[in-house]
């Protein structure tokens, strides 16, 4: 499969039998023109954050709430990792299959050696559906998060950890 493309991820979703609804679009470089996006399509965007540890040698993709604030100190906490920072890029495009402003679960299908570990805000988890780029930030997609769960992960093998993320500073 292609990295980077939008058109092997939809196939590959269609394969599975996970239905999507999509759209091309211009960039969505910021959250605003994701969550417009979003609209469009009838369902959240979801934010997806490529994280390292210091050494740049364990791997997170965190999906969190599309209007949540990210606070290293907390995830870095509720996941019993200390320092956590952005990921390479470099790394994110050898694991996911995307580059910075296009970072997606669905690249998760690239991870084949499990190096990501999926860490999943819980209000994320509850959602009916939410959006997402097909590893590329022209397009986007909706799914349900059931379909995602119970299909995608599990043909991929990856395993979420789900956290509560509420924004604030942890003492």
């Amino acid at each position: 499969m292609e990295r980077g493309s939008p058109e092997a991820i939809y196939q590959l979703l269609r394969d599975w039998n996970i239905p999507f609804r999509s759209i091309e679009h211009p960039e969505a470089a910021t959250m605003e023109d994701c969550q417009a996006v979003g609209r469009r399509l009838g369902a959240p965007f979801c934010k997806n954050l490529f994280l390292a540890n210091r050494r740049q040698t364990e791997f997170f993709l965190l999906l969190i709430g599309e209007d949540k604030k990210f606070r290293t100190a907390e995830v870095s906490k509720k996941i019993g990792r200390s320092r956590l920072s952005f990921g390479n890029e470099d790394k994110l495009w050898q694991a996911l299959g995307a580059r910075p402003g296009s970072i997606s679960p669905m690249g998760l299908v690239f991870d084949q050696d499990r190096e990501i570990q999926l860490i999943v805000d819980q209000d994320v988890a509850d959602l009916e559906e939410f959006c997402v780029h097909p590893c590329q930030n022209t397009q986007s997609l909706a799914l349900r998060w059931q379909d995602f769960e119970q299909i995608f992960l599990k043909r991929t093998g990856h395993i979420p950890q789900f956290i509560e993320i509420t924004g604030e500073i942890p003492e």
